[in-house]
């Protein structure tokens, strides 16, 4: 039976463990500071913690965990892609109702084990992964996305998955983007081997 002086120490312990990780902890963080599962169980029990879904945790009554925190804490090898990318970057009106994230083939037990958070998930090959991987500010919140020109592939690549209004509105609200980069956009479309399809409608989008 533990004593309340060990419940005391591994509070302060998962205390600090949730401020240094943004307030959400995963079992694998409480396990590296030492922290047993049936010990987080015990926290949870007298109302240190609180279970937000399996294995993941944050202090009792705290009710500003946004998706993206969790999503970052679920998911940290995923990529906002396709739809939440659309939106991201004002190429699309429409906020998903689900995140879109490429993972790697081999992360489908990852997925799995999220449980009931609202994701899309686009599992990519290991070559085209990278590709136009970076890192932008969702609320706060610093998560990996493609740019806008993987995205721009990515509407090609998934073309069948997207209506033709979202379609032909993130190709015109790309070539309005000061930001955009043509040189990048060719790059990656050879690389995804989708250079014909990307080239051909960008330059009428483009006149000539």
């Amino acid at each position: 039976m533990k004593k309340a002086g060990a419940y005391l120490n591994q509070k302060e312990i998962a205390q600090k463990i949730l401020k240094d990780n943004g307030g959400i902890a995963k079992t694998a963080d409480f396990a590296a500071a030492g922290i047993k599962k049936y010990d987080v169980a015990g926290l949870c029990k007298k109302g240190f913690l609180e279970r937000i879904r399996r294995g993941v945790y944050q202090l009792p009554g705290n009710d500003q965990i946004t998706e993206e925190q969790l999503l970052r804490e679920l998911l940290p090898q995923g990529i906002v892609c396709v739809e939440s990318a659309l939106f991201h970057y004002g190429y699309s009106d429409f906020l998903p109702r689900v995140w879109s994230v490429a993972v790697p083939r081999t992360a489908s037990r990852a997925v799995g084990n999220i449980g009931e958070f609202p994701i899309r998930a686009y599992y990519i090959q290991k070559e085209y992964f990278p590709i136009g991987k970076t890192v932008e500010n969702f609320n706060g919140v610093m998560l990996p996305v493609y740019d806008r020109e993987r995205t721009v592939c990515d509407c090609f690549k998934y073309r069948t998955k997207l209506d033709n209004e979202t379609f032909n509105k993130a190709l015109n609200a790309y070539v309005a983007d000061g930001q955009k980069n043509l040189a990048n956009l060719s790059q990656y479309a050879r690389k995804m081997k989708l250079y014909p399809k990307v080239m051909n409608v960008m330059e009428v989008l483009l006149g000539g």
